[in-house]
């Protein structure tokens, strides 16, 4: 189970937190359960997640840091693709500083810009590798077609798209993905908590198994492939304790079915 650091922002994902000791602590407290695995973004505040990253965890040790450029933010809320090169470059620079690494562990397009030629975005990431300030390049919000011209260019690990329990407009990449051994990150696994409210579409099956909502979109998404990576996102230390422990959760067959027939037409 990874930890997805968009939340820890101020509302809108914009500007700081309005607890900033209670977001340091859910960090460290992500880490302290076994997290070893954190998803950021430049645009999440935008910088203060990486920023409080740095705060909370650096030195990092054995914990992969992960974050994005792509996305630029006129406001709170507002979200607009940027590829440019020298923007992408810029990006990656100020990530390292803020980060305060020497190499991005993961390093990821957070959208493609259709203004500029992919192939001169994806150069980017090519450069940043060979100069040693990228371990590794993923691809958000990406179609098999696109992953695969990115791979024509270079080896991508990760792809990041949105899938959950009942939104699987990308059970084909998932599956893709599996069958070419990438790593599949879901980003809003939990729907930012639709999935866990009371009288939610999980809240039936939760009462019969006393399994929490959140916890069965979690645990039927770590059933369901093995390159799978959640990134369940909170500001709260109590829900990430809950989000956590899906990982020790067994779903029985019939409930697993159960899970699997929730999929929005």
């Amino acid at each position: 189970m990874g930890f997805g650091a968009m939340q820890i922002t101020g509302q809108g994902i914009w500007g700081p937190p309005e607890d900033h000791d209670g977001a340091i602590a859910v960090l460290r407290r992500a880490v302290e359960l076994g997290v070893d695995f954190i998803d950021t973004a430049d645009s999440y505040g935008p910088f203060v997640s990486e920023e409080l990253i740095r705060e909370a965890l650096y030195p990092y040790g054995h914990v992969r840091i992960a974050t994005k450029a792509g996305l630029t933010r006129p406001g709170p809320g507002e979200w607009r693709a940027m590829g440019a090169p020298d923007y992408l470059r810029e990006c990656a620079e100020m990530s390292l500083r803020r980060l305060g690494v020497e190499t991005i562990d993961l390093f990821q397009l957070h959208r493609i810009d259709s203004k500029v030629p992919f192939e001169d975005q994806l150069g980017v990431f090519v450069e940043l590798v060979a100069a040693g300030k990228v371990l590794q390049v993923g691809l958000s919000e990406v179609s098999i077609s696109e992953l695969q011209q990115a791979q024509q260019i270079l080896p991508i690990a990760t792809v990041q798209n949105l899938y959950n329990v009942a939104n699987r407009e990308s059970e084909a990449m998932l599956e893709h993905c599996a069958a070419t051994g990438i790593g599949f990150i879901p980003w809003f696994p939990i729907a930012t908590g639709a999935l866990a409210t009371a009288g939610g579409p999980l809240a039936a099956l939760s009462e019969r198994t006393g399994i929490s909502p959140s916890q069965l979109a979690l645990a039927w998404l770590l059933r369901r492939s093995p390159v799978m990576l959640p990134i369940p996102g909170t500001k709260s230390v109590s829900h990430l304790e809950e989000n956590c422990a899906a990982s020790l959760v067994t779903l029985d067959d019939a409930t697993y079915a159960e899970l699997e027939a929730l999929a929005a037409p």
